[in-house]
């Protein structure tokens, strides 16, 4: 078996997409002036946030900007946030504002604005993405039905404000690319790439050439390391969160 998940495999990955003749782009410069043939580099970072900076070094290291989108107060540690703004990264804000209020707008919104502007405090904020929370029922995405985002300066929500009829979405959600116990992580696009279920398979596909040009790649720093333990550790909670998240959406289809 191939081991996946590691800081080697990604730098594997990034060298393929450079070699493949792919130009890279933040979610912000995607959305104001997307090029021709793209990947766009998004990063939600969850927990452990000092393991944003391994992800984040060998991208500009190879001269790659990427999107990284923190959770408050869980992932919202300023050193190391200012970190990843040296290493010339966008950062954004991974909200779960609904859900934290239990469905509260009036609550939300105004935690949104306060947790929002903490971020301004380190960067010029244009773009954020929310954090799904599978296993609540509230979703998060539902508090712009009732508010406005871009009354706040903000010019695009990562799921709300891109087209991706003919863009191909990968994520790492369920620490597998595109996993069937994917919740929330989704998006409506053309292209289904149900054969593609680990790096080794997406750096395979971009060597052969059979990757549309516009591709966004969803990844949490957190599943990837060349620790023994904690690379042990990933595999074995995510494997039992997974059977989690299917025995839900089985339960929620069913209703």
């Amino acid at each position: 078996m191939k081991i996946d998940f590691t800081l080697h495999v990604y730098r594997k990955l990034l060298n393929q997409i450079i070699e493949s003749g792919y130009h890279f782009q933040t979610i912000e410069e995607f959305y104001s002036n997307p090029k021709s043939k793209v990947v766009v580099l998004r990063h939600d970072s969850d927990a452990f946030p000092k393991r944003d900076l391994d992800l984040a070094q060998i991208e500009n290291n190879l001269n790659v900007s990427a999107t990284y989108y923190y959770r408050i107060p869980e992932t919202f540690n300023t050193k190391i946030i200012k970190k990843i703004i040296e290493l010339n990264h966008e950062v954004g804000y991974h909200y779960e504002d609904l859900v934290r209020s239990n469905g509260n707008f009036n609550s939300a919104i105004f935690s949104f604005v306060e947790n929002l502007n903490k971020l301004r405090g380190l960067y010029d904020v244009k773009s954020i993405s929310r954090h799904g929370r599978p296993l609540s029922k509230i979703e998060s995405l539902d508090l712009w039905k009732k508010h406005t985002y871009k009354k706040h300066g903000v010019i695009c929500e990562a799921y709300l404000d891109i087209d991706y009829t003919n863009i191909l979405y990968l994520t790492d959600t369920g620490r597998m690319w595109n996993a069937k116990s994917n919740v929330r992580d989704r998006v409506k696009s053309n292209f289904n790439r149900n054969d593609i279920k680990t790096t080794y398979d997406l750096i395979n596909a971009f060597k052969n050439g059979s990757l549309p040009d516009k591709i966004i790649i969803n990844t949490h720093p957190l599943r990837w390391t060349e620790k023994p333990s904690i690379w042990f550790y990933n595999y074995i909670s995510q494997f039992l969160k997974n059977i989690l998240k299917i025995i839900l959406k089985k339960l929620r289809n069913n209703k």
